[in-house]
């Protein structure tokens, strides 16, 4: 009989119960027995643990009366994890056969390895080709603190079939296992929504492992194909965890070298597409996101919501996606 580690799958939920549902069928279909299910729901208006009790009696629910935001909730829900390994998955995917298996399967071969996410599709439509999310990242680059998801928007036909190393996991699904976080601790919560995992990764490269997307394994990840217009929110915490991001992962020339092109560039551009679209309310979350990074003490209502139920789930967006 094979010994299989157990895994601790971790998932965020947010007014979402029949979502996160699908991603309990699709757990329930794996065939990795070796799992526990952990559900932390973020603050949700009605209470689910009645669905769960009665749908899920299998998951761990734990509720936390606060939106912790997408790296409090998951950090929530390791505090009650068991297993050798910790599987953060959004609410919003699906799990392919296999899945599991074939992450844990490449820590066993790959012995420096800290982090690996699958390769995440969009979820096919009749008659359609599948079409890639993520097959990996490139690095952050010095001067712009941008980088681009690899495949994104690709037809998938094969192209992505063995595992690699790669810049950064994807937050829709990242497996870690329980060593590496001991040496490189959880995500920072100080991020909130968005650019945690890549400073996730960041500080796993410096702990002495590895990144890696293992494209046989597989999630369907029910983003949306066609971008939607930029909410205020995401606007304050796209800037403000960008330039957060860059203080926290680059020093010296480099970081001066960021923040000249940032403000000579990046601030002035934007400023002028915002206020020409008329987006005020996108124009002032963006100043007040670079403004947080120099003045961090002072208040402003999108810091505020932080302590409140705002309506922050997971990672449905990519993190680099900039104005």
């Amino acid at each position: 009989m094979i010994h299989r580690p157990l895994v601790s799958v971790i998932t965020v939920n947010f007014n979402q119960a029949e979502a996160t549902g699908a991603l309990l069928d699709s757990i329930r279909r794996q065939e990795y027995d070796a799992v526990e299910v952990i559900v932390v729901d973020n603050g949700s208006v009605d209470d689910p643990a009645p669905f769960f009790a009665a749908r899920y009696p299998e998951v761990i629910l734990i509720r936390s009366e606060n939106n912790l935001g997408f790296a409090g909730g998951n950090n929530l829900g390791l505090q009650h994890a068991s297993g050798r390994y910790f599987f953060f998955v959004n609410n919003d995917a699906e799990l392919t056969t296999g899945c599991i298996a074939r992450l844990t399967e490449l820590f066993q071969s790959v012995p420096d390895l800290g982090i690996v996410s699958p390769l995440l599709c969009f979820p096919p439509e009749p008659n359609s080709d599948t079409v890639v999310q993520y097959a990996g990242m490139t690095r952050v680059a010095a001067l712009t603190g941008r980088n681009r998801i690899i495949g994104e928007g690709e037809k998938d036909s094969g192209q992505f079939q063995w595992p690699v190393q790669t810049a950064y996991a994807h937050g829709a699904a990242m497996l870690v296992s329980r060593k590496v976080l001991e040496h490189a601790g959880p995500m920072d919560e100080a991020y909130f929504l968005y650019y945690e995992e890549l400073d996730w990764c960041e500080r796993i490269r410096r702990a002495g492992y590895s990144v890696w997307v293992e494209p046989r394994a597989r999630v369907y990840h029910r983003e949306s194909l066609t971008v939607n217009k930029t909410g205020a929110l995401k606007t304050y915490f796209l800037h403000r965890n960008r330039v957060l991001f860059m203080r926290r992962n680059f020093r010296g020339l480099q970081l001066g070298v960021f923040y000249l092109f940032l403000l000579l560039l990046t601030v002035p551009k934007n400023v002028i597409k915002l206020w020409r679209r008329g987006e005020t309310e996108n124009l002032e979350a963006f100043l007040l996101g670079i403004r947080w990074n120099f003045f961090p003490g002072k208040p402003n209502r999108f810091e505020n919501m932080r302590s409140t139920n705002s309506g922050v789930l997971a990672k449905n967006t990519p993190d680099m996606v900039h104005l």
